[in-house]
């Protein structure tokens, strides 16, 4: 519909409406909404944001910060490409070796040789919201080096475990040498903290706490009996010279051994290699709040303090939180196997789930079975690499993506990691990180991600885009300016504090806010700025809307781009565009909706005529002067001869499957819209909005059809067609029998009537001839006798 036609009330109930639609919140363009007044704070607001350097670029009325917009947005109100400020974040790979691939039995190489994770360093350059991804890759190192440290629980409790531990450390090189050609390991033990209500503290308790002839040694928090070796002989004596202690409660001091086991490296001898922690108890265990049963109120520091290889401070610390514990354990890239015994399963299997990289083993109850549980257990804990990385800037997010074994892929957490990983199997993953925004003075920041329990890692330096580049081209105390009262960047001034208005012109202490506002009002009225902008410095900077394609402008904020004329809901019928509430239309179109096309093509009637020679073209739509034609072009008439003979066929097909059409029907009469009536009455009739056409038609049967045919004000050929078909009724059987038979015994009948009239007419003419005959007779017998009496009168 043509906007010219609608009434002015509607229209501007239209227009209103559209206004107030724009006004509701919505999620809006991010570009504007942020008010950005720089190009360093632009770019920081998305990915999708620029910033337009062009001096020339802002309309009157146009606020600095509309500079800020989307590209395509920017790129539609005229800033060319060259122009506008984008910076992209990048990457660099600085250490790239790439995975080792060694077999067992190859030359020996040192662990720090043996690459298992690639890349090793890189910088990204972060643009807020824009993601940079790399892929990092995973490989089992075959024959990769293992420390493995055997941590044992010697209350009493364990006397017949510690007989089996004595010829662990033979037994357990033998075992592992199929596993790698470069083993350690260590010992250490634990019992409690020397304090009551732990253990006993009387001097007979201390230098042998069991009861009885048992000679056990003074209790003791942890001792590192051992430190890591290749020497398995040396295991075995060391450990066998061990003796077991005693404390008073079930629960024992096995954190704090774990503790110091974790960041006393030097002491333990650990490398960086895969190091594995066997912590071995048949009991509970005592975390963060238990000392303040023996007065220790301290928190763990997390320090190591080993003197003489023995724990000197459990009197003085509590014992470490389970959260602590795992903090230690990753940051040393600790994998620890518990082997519990069987009642104590539940209880480190729930704090097995709290460990990352630790498994749990059923230990026998004297610890025969110790050298399958931590084999099965290394396979575990070895077949599976999860990803970890170390705290995140502010602002800063990170997202993993696993490619693993068989085509398996994981997003999200699961994105992290990657089961049932064989010896010499590759696996990746792809990493994104985000920057939401710049950090506090935009300092470079660095995060590392490493597989847990393994030591090498990735190093990734993150520098900001807080910027852009042509911040470094600022001409400070510039003249554009006003007389140096600011920094001309990126196009536009940034003013020194203390000074506001697009060029600076204007000091926030030099005028009123009433001397300000004057030169902000339209023909002294009362409205600032028409309601659509604010007044700063004098001037009118126009409100931005949500619509990044909708503006205000204009010395007073009167004009705007969104307030046209609209045609098939299109401003400007989509034909132009929209200058301060006036269209202006492309070339072919006119109107104050821009919706009169001036091309006359789509007039033109297939014999070339400007519709056919029976109209006129307006607004590229044809008027047709004769009123028996119709259609876009003048070309269709519905009430022309031959139009009922045109359309017979295609009706009586879609109507009743019937007729010469009826194989070809869907294909070659789907040209109209059918309608069925009950019966003739239902018809349309004339006096219609479009001529009509009535029809009569009879088919292959001697049966009539009725229907209408006509092209609606919407070019839509309709045809009505009366659903039943007029059909001769058909001789009735029986009364022309019954008439046939009637009409032969009446036949008949009337023959015999006749024939008896006949024979009675015969019979008295017979009867007459006789009677006449009879009376004949009669004269000549008379006539007899008297010539015999004559005769024999005159013989006389």
């Amino acid at each position: 519909m043509e906007q010219r036609n609608i009434p002015f009330w509607l229209q501007l109930l239209f227009s209103l409406s559209h206004t107030f639609a724009s006004l509701q919140p919505s999620e809006g363009n991010e570009c504007i909404k942020a008010n950005a007044k720089s190009c360093g704070e632009c770019i920081q607001v998305g990915a999708k944001c620029g910033w337009c350097t062009d001096p020339e670029f802002l309309k009157q009325g146009e606020a600095t910060s509309t500079r800020c917009d989307e590209l395509e947005s920017l790129r539609k109100r005229g800033c060319s490409g060259a122009k506008v400020e984008n910076p992209r974040g990048s990457q660099e790979a600085l250490k790239n070796k790439t995975v080792t691939n060694r077999n067992k039995g190859a030359k020996k190489l040192r662990p720090e040789d043996i690459t298992q994770i690639q890349p090793q360093k890189l910088t990204l350059s972060l643009r807020s919201g824009e993601p940079q991804s790399f892929n990092l890759k995973f490989k089992r190192a075959e024959d990769y080096p293992i420390d493995l440290y055997y941590l044992m629980d010697l209350s009493y409790s364990m006397k017949d475990d510690l007989e089996n531990v004595k010829n662990l450390g033979t037994q357990l090189m033998l075992e592992m040498s199929k596993i790698t050609s470069d083993f350690r390991i260590g010992f250490g033990s634990f019992v409690e903290k020397t304090v009551m209500p732990y253990i006993s503290t009387t001097p007979a308790k201390l230098l042998n706490p069991c009861t009885g002839d048992q000679n056990c040694t003074s209790p003791f928090s942890y001792k590192n009996v051992l430190k890591l070796t290749s020497n398995g002989q040396e295991f075995n004596t060391l450990v066998g010279r061990q003796q077991i202690s005693g404390n008073l409660d079930s629960p024992e001091g096995g954190f704090d051994a774990i503790m110091q086991v974790a960041v006393c490296g030097e002491h333990i001898g650990w490398r960086n290699v895969t190091r594995l922690l066997v912590f071995s108890t048949d009991a509970g265990f005592h975390f963060a709040g238990d000392g303040k049963l023996g007065g220790i109120v301290l928190p763990n520091d997390g320090k190591c303090h080993l003197e003489n290889n023995m724990y000197t401070m459990s009197h003085y610390y509590d014992y470490p939180s389970i959260a602590h514990l795992v903090q230690k354990l990753s940051d040393n890239n600790i994998q620890t196997i518990f082997a519990i015994t069987e009642e104590f399963q539940p209880v480190y299997k729930e704090l097995k789930n709290l460990i990352p990289k630790s498994a749990v083993g059923t230990l026998s109850a004297n610890s025969s079975n110790v050298i399958n549980l931590i084999i099965d257990a290394y396979n575990s804990l070895s077949s599976e690499v999860i990803l970890e990385n170390s705290k995140l800037a502010e602002g800063v997010t990170i997202a993993y993506q696993s490619r693993c074994k068989n085509g398996v892929t994981g997003e999200g957490e699961m994105g992290r990691k990657c089961s049932n990983i064989s010896i010499g199997d590759e696996v990746s993953f792809t990493i994104s990180i985000t920057a939401k925004q710049c950090p506090k003075m935009g300092k470079p920041e660095t995060i590392k991600i490493k597989p847990l329990g393994f030591t090498e890692e990735v190093e990734i330096a993150l520098n900001f885009i807080c910027e852009c580049d042509c911040h470094k081209n600022g001409t400070e105390n510039s003249d554009i300016c006003h007389k140096g009262n600011g920094t001309y960047e990126c196009g536009a001034c940034r003013c020194n504090e203390g000074r506001i208005g697009r060029h600076c012109e204007c000091s926030t202490n030099e005028v009123t806010s009433e001397d300000l506002d004057k030169n902000c009002r339209k023909d002294n009225g009362t409205d600032i700025c028409s309601n659509n902008g604010d007044c700063v410095c004098g001037t009118c900077e126009c409100k931005k809307r949500e619509n990044p394609e909708e503006r205000y402008s204009g010395k007073f904020c009167d004009c705007d781009n969104f307030n046209c004329d609209r045609s098939n809901n299109k401003l400007c019928g989509g034909h132009g565009h929209c200058e301060c509430r006036v269209c202006i239309c492309d070339a072919n179109w006119t109107g104050s909706a821009c919706d009169c096309s001036l091309d006359t093509t789509t007039c033109l009637a297939s014999n070339k005529q400007i519709c056919n020679g029976r109209g006129t073209c307006e607004c590229g739509t044809c008027k047709c002067t004769d009123p028996k034609f119709q259609g876009p072009t003048c070309e269709i008439c519905p009430t022309c001869p031959g139009v009922c003979a045109e359309h017979k066929e295609c009706v009586q097909c879609r109507a009743f499957g019937t007729g010469e059409k009826k194989e070809t029907c869907e294909r070659d009469c789907s040209y109209f819209n059918l309608i069925k009536v009950k019966d003739r009455d239902k018809l349309p009739q004339p006096g219609q909005a479009f001529p009509l056409m009535h029809c009569k038609e009879r088919d292959a049967n001697d049966c009539w059809f009725y229907y209408t045919y006509a092209v609606n004000n919407n070019t839509e050929k309709e045809v009505h067609v009366v659903e039943t078909l007029d059909c001769p009724a058909g001789p009735d059987i029986i009364p022309i029998v019954a008439g046939v038979v009637a009409g032969i015994v009446l036949i008949g009948l009337a023959l015999l009537l006749i024939w008896k009239l006949l024979m009675i007419i015969h019979d008295r003419r017979e009867f007459a001839k006789f009677e006449k005959e009879k009376m004949n007779a009669k004269w000549d017998t008379n006539a007899v006798v008297a010539m015999l009496v004559n005769c024999t009168l005159n013989s006389k």
